[in-house]
């Protein structure tokens, strides 16, 4: 249980959970935010406690933002569900692979994963900013199941980047520019949360009255982040993403190679 009469405890984890929101509405990483504020406002609880009431927090604005991109732009559902249903199932294989498997490998391995994306995206200047969706078929279909999946797993499985990689792969495989390919990732992402919540609570992993009233200041931020994403296109989701892939950079690269 986590417990906090301090109004200022509050604040925080309000304004986290709002620029957390905003954030991940518009290319993912909220996680970055919203985890080490409840770390700073809770030092001493749990961490398993934390991360599910962070999940908790979290699926209100992904979900929010998906809703909100749906109404904005036509989504890919022929793509979208394939992957979004082996998304959920895999969560699940890769939160039982938790204990089973050494993490120690991708930790260290993921900084440079997240460095490639980066120079990959910097050299290819129109990378992002042209929609040219594939159209359906059997390898379409196929290929949607093998990213549901293996994003899936790597988010039941250890999690920081799940939204960049995202966004990446559906700009990348798929055809979509910056703006599509982040609304689709949020409908994914509410699939492998919905998974990771789950989990967590059955394990009574979630304080649930302090991640409702982050939810609601998560749906506000949500609802500015596709907002702006909308509004000002793919150059700025593009900004944006490149941006959190830098701290991303910066945080795995420390967690592997510094923090040990």
């Amino acid at each position: 249980m986590l417990t906090s009469g301090a109004l200022t405890d509050w604040l925080m984890l309000a304004v986290g959970a709002f620029v957390a929101g905003l954030v991940d509405a518009v290319v993912g990483g909220g996680g970055l935010i919203s985890v080490p504020t409840l770390f700073a406002v809770f030092p001493n609880a749990a961490p398993p406690l934390l991360f599910g009431t962070n999940k908790l927090a979290g699926i209100w604005g992904t979900a929010s933002a998906a809703l909100r991109y749906a109404r904005g732009i036509q989504l890919r559902w022929a793509i979208l569900l394939p992957a979004t249903v082996a998304a959920f199932l895999f969560s699940f294989c890769g939160a039982y692979a938790v204990s089973h498997v050494p993490a120690d490998v991708l930790r260290k391995l993921l900084p440079f994963v997240l460095t490639g994306v980066a120079i990959y995206t910097l050299r290819k200047k129109d990378f992002g900013t042209v929609h040219a969706p594939v159209t359906g078929g059997a390898g379409v279909t196929l290929m949607a199941i093998a990213v549901g999946g293996a994003i899936g797993f790597y988010d039941g499985f250890f999690g920081p980047g799940t939204g960049s990689f995202l966004v990446f792969l559906f700009v990348r495989l798929f055809g979509q520019d910056f703006v599509n390919a982040s609304a689709s990732a949020k409908i994914v992402n509410v699939a492998t949360n919905l998974a990771a919540l789950w989990l967590f609570g059955m394990g009574g992993h979630v304080a649930w009255q302090v991640g409702l009233g982050m939810a609601v200041m998560n749906v506000l931020g949500s609802q500015v982040g596709s907002r702006l994403a909308l509004k000002r296109g793919v150059g700025f989701v593009r900004r944006m993403f490149l941006c959190v892939l830098a701290v991303l950079i910066v945080k795995t690269g420390y967690d592997a190679l510094l923090r040990g």
